[in-house]
């Protein structure tokens, strides 16, 4: 919003350098209406363009000006602004700065005016300030702005799923901190667990909670889950005689912090996780991800590390849902891996995501996936191996011959990678090979090959660097 700042209105006047002003030759006087303004007019009475001063490289839709109305060269909705300017400025009365847009090829041009009357009114002198530059910044602003919104909803969304999530969760459930052993939050089933009213559990100690002779186990437990991936399930003694639990212990971190999620489950349950196979175990402890489902590709059962790829709180709450809720983009990858099993008996490495709810975009995976077929030769079960490759790719430090070298190597990532990936990809290419060709054109000159690309020595040094162009070390 413009205000009286932007006006002479409220300034001090010039006071000992004033009668500068008054020997003022027309050649000092024409350079400081130019420098004024990146656009200057000379109007007469009637609004018609007498002269005007710009760089015409530029502006090159405002030249052949002179002779035109004023009110003609700006779009509709700014001529009641022109008429008025030109009205007050007849009248003698101090200026403020509006804005109006000048149409052009490239789409309309944003100029601030202010108007000056000269020779008894006779003529004005309007100087004009191109705010195209700060159009830009005010709309880049708006879409990082629009950018944090959708992200902050996005964000509590997710917070929404998840505290509905741990409040439904059949099972007790309590996020415990590392260090001190302090609940942060407990679910209703642990607070039915340890007889305690709603919301008393959060900041009171976990120990006090168990027995005596079980609180060693716990804190050893908790020391060891932050330094594994998989613990195996202990069975510990609650307080108060509320009986036997079996205590399974998950370390995480969270804003610097080490937390620990605790989940306790009856004596019944884990009967039967002991008689569990040792290849099962052994399926559950895998780093990768590891998926059984039925013929309709609905899930029967998941390991550990495909329940934390895709976000859920357990394997029991995914079990009957579609695969294609995590797996693939939707309708294209998940045929695709069924019908090689059709026709090959297996799928080997198919490129592909897995998403979280919420997530569009999902995380860069490599399946594996076999079938067995039922007794009557239909029916049967999927087997899916699932390796996340975008956080090993990440981890990569960067390789320069890895890069593409031309567009048929472009066109090969299509079905490896995502769109916005190869674009990635693509527009890296191009600023290697200008780079390389701005060095060749100048015979390795690099102040020269800044200055042609519209680079800075620094910036071009560092992108000579990223891209392993040049001899640094003889630098």
């Amino acid at each position: 919003m413009l205000t009286r700042k932007h006006s002479i209105l409220g300034k001090d006047p010039f006071g000992k350098a004033a009668e500068l002003f008054d020997t003022l030759d027309p050649e000092a006087a024409m350079k400081l209406a130019m420098v004024a303004g990146d656009i200057t007019l000379v109007i007469d009475c009637d609004g018609t363009i007498i002269d005007s001063a710009f760089d015409p490289n530029d502006y090159p839709d405002f030249v052949g000006w002179e002779g035109s109305p004023w009110v003609e060269t700006v779009t509709i909705e700014s001529r009641p602004k022109i008429t008025e300017m030109l009205e007050a400025a007849c009248r003698g009365e101090v200026q403020h700065w509006r804005q109006v847009n000048h149409p052009s090829s490239d789409g309309d041009i944003p100029v601030r005016y202010a108007v000056l009357a000269v020779n008894g009114g006779e003529q004005c002198i309007a100087f004009g300030r191109d705010l195209a530059e700060f159009s830009r910044a005010q709309q880049h602003l708006l879409q990082v702005q629009q950018s944090l919104e959708r992200d902050y909803r996005a964000m509590r969304q997710l917070e929404t799923r998840y505290a509905m999530l741990f409040e439904q969760l059949g099972e007790p459930v309590l996020i415990v901190e590392a260090g001190s052993l302090r609940i942060r939050e407990a679910n209703p089933a642990a607070h039915k667990l340890f007889d305690a009213r709603a919301g008393s559990l959060p900041g009171k100690r976990l120990t006090p909670l168990i027995q005596t002779n079980s609180r060693e186990a716990v804190q050893a437990l908790a020391g060891a889950a932050l330094a594994s991936e998989s613990m195996s399930p202990v069975t510990i003694r609650l307080a108060g005689g509320r009986g036997e639990v079996r205590a399974t212990l998950t370390g995480f971190a969270q804003d610097r912090e080490r937390l620990l999620m605790v989940r306790l489950s009856d004596g019944e349950e884990s009967q039967s996780d002991d008689t569990a196979p040792d290849t099962l175990q052994l399926i559950d402890a895998m780093p990768d991800g590891f998926v059984i489902a039925d013929s309709a590709c609905e899930l029967i059962s998941a390991n550990a590390a495909f329940v934390e790829l895709v976000g859920a709180a357990s394997a029991q709450m995914m079990r009957g849902k579609h695969l294609s809720q995590w797996i693939g983009r939707p309708g294209i990858d998940l045929e695709l891996i069924e019908n090689q099993i059709e026709e090959h008996g297996a799928a080997r490495n198919v490129g592909t995501v897995v998403r979280k709810d919420g997530d569009a975009k999902g995380e860069p995976v490599e399946i594996s996936a076999v079938r067995s077929l039922g007794e009557s030769g239909e029916g049967g079960l999927y087997a899916f191996l699932i390796r996340p490759i975008a956080r090993r790719v990440r981890d990569l430090p960067p390789a320069i011959e890895a890069l593409p070298r031309s567009v048929d190597q472009l066109t090969e990532m299509v079905g490896r990678m995502s769109l916005k990936e190869i674009t990635r990809e693509s527009t890296e290419l191009i600023e290697r090979l200008c780079i390389e060709a701005a060095l060749e054109f100048t015979s390795d000159n690099r102040a020269s090959a800044a200055e042609i690309l519209g680079l800075s020595r620094q910036s071009l040094y560092s992108k000579m660097h990223r891209y392993g162009i040049g001899n640094f070390d003889a630098d």
